[in-house]
């Protein structure tokens, strides 16, 4: 048997390191980092040298499924499910408009980018806005933040080049997260720490990430902007603040200097427990330091008011003049995007919330996107503009939305749900059609879409001119009958007579880089994944053929500078924020930190692991051990108070609901707190019932919720904890 290592992309995460794949006969049997990458040091994570083992899971469906009466599944040829499947879209369309019809995105659909606008485009030709996506339940303020503040043409200060830096509610040694490098997130932290960096990590966990900070500020979960706040105050009080910089590029530094006074070290570091001393250290690290930045990421987001904390660190960021500045090399000089002019200059603010209402919940669309946390009441709420059918595309709503029951309820209630997926997920297991996809080692990629992050926030994206591209390495399996969704949706626009264009989009809601691109696509043959690839890589900077040159990747010898602004750039950052202020006021008028409910006297925070990227992977022993509990954390001290041994079973419980998880002793946190991982468990009738009893999403609803994304409280959460009982006592509690 002859075997042979050939250079890809993982697609796990959006961190697409490089690596090297051992296929014999077709097959994928082992993947490492690739040491010949040169920005990223042949590092890769556990969830990449699990990728043979999901390419060739026994359970990996192979076939497309089309559901019978009794529930259970058939196999179905996919001409055949795509013939099925256009014509009850069609007739949804014409009996109830294209407001029924809805698409939801997953982070699955990290693996298989290039079929998005393919969908896109199916979803602007049919008329339906109802584009829903994990970026409103994960990191929506992100968009948000950005609506109301603005933001930098030229982008953040890099990590790289910075001598101080902020991180909040992340762990990028772990979880790989926006707000710091991603390319060997260990060695680069390590080398910043060593070069002088002074990290500032605010994160109610010690993780790996804080033991190398200069300050660590451990507070009570969901005080994020009562910390920030008190930053913000701490700078303007000592005039640690770039004045020069906030006279000439922002407004409403007098609004948020009043609304922060009352946010002393003293109230503060009280609220969010924390020692003043640690508070000050952080502030006036933060603001001596030259060059640097503040990122936030999923933690903040979990919590409410996320918009705020979101807010207040890009407050941060413009106070001290954290921004590229004329003459700087600049953090995103393009690669496989078309080349363009960085300034240093602001993108105006625009609006956070747009005109058009959903039906529930007194939620718009907002620059987030339409609000995931509403989908499930849209399709439950009879009337006029319900959605009756669901396209469902590498995510996984049983696990991830709020209130795992009336998820469930909504799902059997649409009279179509298509689900684009690999396995038998919890919510493929309600689906009528079920469309398996080749796998990432079984499709080209590239990194032009990590390279367009920079679009979607302030610290995402390559910061170096690095691209790489991968042809497919491994074979799809034999006998099978898979679809990629950009197939799968062009199949279903050929049946329904419909004309599509692919679009680039180069920028976040109004601010544009460049002006968008419009690809009418010839309907009359499917375009290959290579194509779709040429076509978001149309007019990059570099050709495409010339990364295809270098199948390590490369980093290219670019070096942009950052141009003075434009005399006639009259945009301002904005500073006061009239929604904002509003928000701090109401923070500041609630007062110190509410006593605990005694029935209640845990928090819940989320949490993520090195091994899963939200629910997947935690079915492949590979990476779950053999145990498919859900994984949670607490202090020794808390464990011994209730009697609960580390390993041990356990019993979360909220307002609303239980849930079941396998508990570890964790001295990193703080006492009076449960780390949970999200993303576990099963439909509710699964086989194993304890199983099903394992996800998050259990314990929440939407009675607390952000009122511009809908994000509902998925962290911060009161909980009680118990030891586990059997799972009819548990369910009749």
């Amino acid at each position: 048997m002859t075997a042979r290592i050939v250079p890809s992309i993982c697609r796990n995460c959006l961190a697409y390191c490089p690596i090297l794949v051992t296929v014999e006969e077709g097959r994928a049997v082992k993947v490492v980092g690739d040491p010949e990458a040169p920005a990223f040091d042949g590092y890769t994570c556990p969830k990449g040298r699990a990728l043979p083992a999901q390419h060739n899971d026994p359970e990996r469906l192979l076939k497309c499924l089309r559901r019978r009466a009794d529930g259970s599944h058939a196999v179905i040829d996919s001409s055949a499910a795509m013939d099925e499947i256009a014509a009850r879209a069609e007739e949804i369309l014409a009996r109830h408009g294209a407001r029924a019809i809805a698409l939801y995105s997953g982070t699955g659909q990290v693996s298989h980018p290039a079929g998005g606008p393919i969908v896109r485009a199916w979803s602007r030709a049919i008329g339906t806005r109802m584009n829903f996506s994990a970026s409103t339940i994960d990191k929506p303020a992100e968009y948000t933040s950005v609506a109301m503040h603005g933001n930098w043409h030229a982008g953040l200060q890099t990590f790289e080049t910075s001598d101080t830096w902020m991180i909040v509610g992340a762990n990028p040694i772990i979880a790989k997260s926006n707000g710091a490098p991603f390319n060997n997130p260990g060695m680069r932290l390590k080398e910043a720490v060593q070069r002088g960096m002074k990290m500032i990590v605010i994160d109610p966990r010690r993780s790996e990430t804080a033991k190398r900070a200069h300050v660590h500020l451990q507070p009570r979960p969901g005080q994020d902007p009562v910390l920030l706040a008190g930053i913000l105050h701490i700078l303007i009080a000592e005039k640690l603040y770039d004045a020069d910089f906030v006279a000439a590029n922002a407004q409403g530094f007098e609004a948020l200097k009043a609304h922060v006074a009352d946010f002393s070290p003293e109230v503060v570091a009280r609220r969010a427990d924390v020692p003043v001393a640690h508070l000050l250290e952080a502030a006036r690290t933060f603001g001596r330091g030259k060059r640097g930045g503040v990122v936030c990421s999923t933690g903040p987001s979990f919590s409410t008011q996320s918009n705020l904390t979101y807010y207040l660190a890009l407050c941060l960021n413009t106070l001290c003049g954290r921004w590229a500045r004329a003459g700087d090399r600049a953090p995103h000089p393009n690669v496989l995007l078309p080349a363009y002019t960085p300034r240093a200059q602001p993108y105006a603010p625009y609006p956070a919330v747009s005109d058009r209402p959903m039906r529930v919940h007194g939620l718009w669309e907002n620059a987030s996107g339409v609000p995931t946390a509403a989908l499930a009441d849209e399709i439950l709420l009879d009337g006029e503009g319900q959605i009756k059918a669901l396209f469902c595309l590498g995510g996984n709503p049983v696990l991830s939305w709020p209130d795992q029951a009336k998820t469930e309820a909504a799902l059997q209630k649409l009279d179509l749900l298509v689900v684009l997926d690999y396995q038998m997920s919890a919510t493929a297991r309600f689906a009528h059609y079920v469309i398996p996809p080749p796998l990432s080692l079984e499709l080209p990629g590239s990194t032009q879409m990590v390279e367009s992050l920079k679009y979607y926030g302030v610290s995402r994206g390559y910061p170096m001119p690095w691209a790489q591209y991968s042809p497919a390495v491994a074979q799809i399996p034999t006998q099978s009958d898979l679809l990629d969704d950009g197939a799968f949706f062009f199949g279903l626009a050929q049946r329904m007579g419909l004309q599509l264009e692919w679009l680039n989009v180069r920028g976040q809601g109004p601010n544009l880089e460049g002006p968008t691109q419009v690809i009418p696509l010839d309907m009359a043959r499917t375009p290959s994944v290579d194509e779709m690839i040429a076509f978001a890589c149309d007019n990059s900077r570099v050709p495409l053929d010339e990364v295809k040159a270098h199948p390590h990747g490369r980093l290219y010898p670019i070096e942009v500078a950052v141009e003075p602004r434009e005399p006639s750039c009259l945009a301002r950052l904005q500073l006061g924020n009239e929604t904002m202020m509003n928000e701090l006021r109401t923070l500041r008028l609630n007062g110190a930190h509410s006593v605990a409910d005694p029935e209640l006297p845990f928090r819940l925070i989320c949490r993520r692991t090195n091994n899963f990227m939200n629910s997947m992977g935690q079915s492949l022993p590979a990476l779950n051990g053999g145990d498919r509990f859900t994984p949670a954390g607490m202090h020794p001290a808390d464990l011994a108070k209730l009697g609960i041994a580390s390993g041990a079973p356990i019993s979360i419980r909220s307002r609303h609901g239980c849930m079941l998880a396998r508990v570890k002793a964790d001295d990193s946190l703080r006492e009076g707190l449960v780390s949970v991982v999200h993303g576990f468990g099963a439909f509710t009738a699964h086989a194993d019932a304890d199983l099903a009893l394992g996800s998050v999403s259990r314990l929440l609803n939407m009675d607390e919720r952000d009122p511009i994304s809908g994000i509902p409280r998925m962290s911060a959460v009161s909980v009680s904890v118990h030891p586990w009982a059997s799972h009819s006592e548990e369910i009749s509690r």
